[in-house]
């Protein structure tokens, strides 16, 4: 038989024909064969996560390649790189969450446009998005040396931008003193048009060439915008060619944005792309148990199933979930499967109708009895701050708008604004204060 290193690369080399190239450079290429023993084939794999992966979903291909190298019959056992969890450790976390420790949050403050909630800790992973967050993690453990660029792709609100949001905090807890940006393509757009109205692209050029780690969110914004697309492909060879890291998300892979420059489409493509599928049902429960208690509340699993069950997308989730807690709420009730049902019925009841941004606005307006010039005008007074955040919330849950799309629409308050508006609502959701009733109130107006 042959050495077992070269066993091993001959059976990579049949690997590397059969699946896709994200596939190969997150799960394979960094493992190895350590021995042959009683024809067991003993394969080490950088992480407890990756082998999970692979028992599942390749364990036949690579056994049928290994036979065929060997000549053996031969089964497949697994070891990981990384040191082993305790037993304590390992009790503290379900099947779709992380099972290791993570450090504290860091403050929103600290890292601009950067959710500190949004952290790899408390990102439910399942067969839908594992491979995305695998990738996620080493992009991370390795900034500028193992996917380079990293692309992320998947439709609205399987958890793009909470993974990029995770890398910058992992990134930041590691190396503070670093330069991380975080910027939406619209806000890259804009920054281009402001130093060249300005004559000052020295400075922005600066701003961002100097950075360890750069994060583009919805980076197909940028299609057709020629000289926004020169400066990035500039900036892009710059950051890779010192060695800094570079990540993109977007709703479709590079060679699906229309208007982008083949140049640069190339460049999006020399790294690592994955893509994030629609969440399976096991995902949608434990996302939901996540935002319960990031709500405060212990969401009993069958409630979970139950509304999993309901939720028609990853949208309707967090509103779903809301309508529940809120009802649970306003009638001092534990939250039970007959209180799940009835917040699920009183969703069916409601007209069907399509909300647009207008009507959100108008609904919060008309509660809190103020203009809609009042809302988005830049007035301080606590009554409309309270409304206007609000109003921010309603557009993020109800509608799924971006942050950048949020501002706009509240008189073209910038994206820092619009997160720490919501994040204001969602902790007084927790503290379980008034304010779930004003949302429920407007919400049915909104839908009546």
């Amino acid at each position: 038989m042959d050495d077992i290193h070269i066993l091993w690369e001959k059976v990579l080399l049949d690997i590397k024909k059969q699946v896709t190239r994200a596939n190969f450079i997150t799960l394979f290429q960094n493992t190895s064969l350590m021995s042959i023993e009683d024809d067991i084939a003993t394969i080490t794999a950088p992480s407890t996560m990756i082998i999970d992966m692979l028992n599942k979903r390749f364990y036949t291909e690579m056994k049928t390649h290994m036979d065929k190298h060997s000549g053996k019959n031969l089964q497949l056992k697994f070891l990981s790189k990384a040191p082993p969890q305790s037993a304590t450790e390992k009790g503290k976390a379900g099947p779709l969450f992380l099972t290791e420790e993570k450090p504290t949050p860091i403050a929103v403050g600290h890292l601009p446009r950067v959710r500190a909630d949004f952290t790899f800790a408390n990102f439910a992973v399942s067969g839908s998005n594992q491979l995305a967050f695998v990738s996620a993690t080493t992009v991370a453990q390795n900034i500028g040396h193992s996917y380079n660029p990293f692309f992320i792709y998947g439709p609205v609100g399987v958890g793009k931008t909470h993974l990029m949001h995770a890398i910058a905090n992992d990134v930041y807890q590691k190396q503070p003193d670093k330069k991380i940006i975080y910027i939406t393509s619209e806000e890259f757009t804009n920054e281009v048009v402001e130093a060249i109205r300005s004559n000052d692209t020295g400075r922005m050029k600066k701003r961002f060439r100097t950075a360890l780690l750069l994060l583009i969110d919805d980076i197909q914004f940028i299609e057709g915008k020629e000289r926004v697309q020169e400066e990035l492909f500039h900036t892009f060879n710059i950051l890779i060619d010192q060695g800094s890291q570079i990540c993109l998300s977007s709703d479709r892979p590079p060679h699906e944005i229309k208007k982008l420059e083949k140049r640069l489409s190339s460049r999006f493509a020399g790294g690592l792309t994955v893509d994030i599928e629609p969440p399976d049902f096991e995902l949608k429960t434990a996302i939901l148990l996540i935002k319960a208690k990031k709500f405060g509340h212990d969401l009993p699993i069958d409630v979970a199933k139950i509304l999993a069950e309901q939720a028609e997308d990853t949208r309707s989730l967090e509103g779903l979930l809301l309508r529940v807690i809120t009802l649970a709420t306003t009638m001092n009730q534990p939250i039970t499967i007959e209180l799940a049902h009835k917040g699920i019925g009183a969703k069916r009841e409601e007209k069907p109708t399509h909300i647009h941004t207008e009507d959100v606005i108008k609904s919060v307006c008309e509660f809190y009895q103020i203009k809609q010039t009042q809302l988005k005008s830049p007035k301080r007074d606590a009554l409309l701050v309270r409304a206007r955040q609000v109003a921010m919330y309603l557009l993020k849950t109800e509608l799924g708008l971006t942050l950048v799309e949020i501002g706009n629409a509240l008189g073209g308050r910038d994206h820092t604004t619009i997160m720490h508006g919501v994040e204001k609502i969602e902790l007084q959701l927790q503290a379980k204060t008034k304010i779930a009733e004003d949302i429920l109130g407007i919400t049915r107006e909104l839908r009546a």
